[in-house]
């Protein structure tokens, strides 16, 4: 009963919300795109969508199969995605979902080797999802996902790649430089600067300031590591990241890094890919190289 031309055709609408943008972008008639509705709707015994003066709304009937078109067609473009690279002799194409500002430096080092030995490789990274990323793995807009805070779902895979330690990061200059691990009642009357990430999704806060019960005298968002780095450096405040990253710049800039708490903060990144295709060879080289790279 359900097509894909139906999918595509209540996207449209709920993308554009009028018959002539929709069929525009279908490259379909007006009249033979509301013909296909309404045998869908004939058969169905309920409508697909109402007027509501120039626009259409869908019905719940429509909001669920254009929910499930969200699901569906992603899934659709992958896979023609793959037959037309099959067919035309090419190995295939790897897209990359990052829920870990940081990585990227550490990303680019694995990235290097590995095009090297596929050549015949599309790759694409995306770092735009916000946290969203597992459900772009989920729907096919991805076929990897870095993160370091995996959230474990029946069809998702995750393997651990890289071993660090979350640090907190100090000018050399700071009074607490001297010392080899930090408390949290320390970073009460601190700047802490961090990327822009909901603080529950921080380690800083969820594994080091909230079980103490502590906070920071304020809490400032700074999209580069770079620039945060240099507002440290420059006594401005302080900040958390992984330590093979500090290492790597407190090489060329005033900064130190802390253990957080006695014992520290221990992390791992992981990959993410679906089960369905843990078969696939140039995925499993990915993953190789990734735990190669540190």
């Amino acid at each position: 009963m359900l097509e894909r031309i139906h999918l595509e055709i209540l996207t449209a609408i709920k993308t554009y919300g009028t018959l002539t943008k929709a069929a525009d972008s279908l490259h379909l008639s007006q009249s033979a795109l509301s013909h296909s509705i309404k045998k869908l709707e004939g058969q169905l015994g309920t409508n697909i969508w109402k007027k509501d003066g120039r626009n259409l709304r869908l019905t719940p009937a429509g909001e669920r199969i254009q929910a499930f078109a969200n699901r569906v067609l992603p899934q659709f473009a992958h896979t023609e995605l793959l037959l037309n690279q099959i067919a035309k002799g090419e190995m295939g194409a790897l897209r990359i979902g990052m829920e870990c500002h940081p990585c990227y430096q550490w990303l680019l080092r694995v990235i290097q080797p590995y095009l090297q030995q596929w050549p015949n490789i599309d790759m694409d990274v995306k770092q735009e999802f916000q946290f969203g990323a597992l459900g772009a793995l989920l729907s096919y807009e991805i076929d990897v996902l870095i993160t370091p805070d995996p959230l474990f779902k029946p069809k998702i895979e995750y393997i651990p790649v890289f071993n660090y330690e979350h640090r907190l990061v100090v000018a050399t200059s700071h009074t607490l430089a001297q010392q080899d691990f930090v408390s949290p009642e320390q970073l009460s009357d601190e700047v802490l600067f961090s990327y822009p990430v909901e603080p529950l999704r921080l380690d800083i806060f969820s594994q080091f300031l909230n079980p103490a019960k502590c906070s920071v005298k304020k809490h400032k968002l700074i999209e580069t590591t770079e620039i945060m780095l240099q507002m440290v450096a420059a006594g401005r405040g302080v900040c958390a990241l992984p330590g093979w990253l500090v290492d790597e710049y407190a090489k060329s800039m005033p900064i130190k890094s802390l253990r957080l708490g006695k014992q520290g903060i221990g992390k791992q990144i992981y990959v993410g890919i679906r089960k369905d295709e843990q078969h696939i060879d140039y995925l499993n080289d990915f993953i190789a190289q990734a735990k190669q790279t540190k």
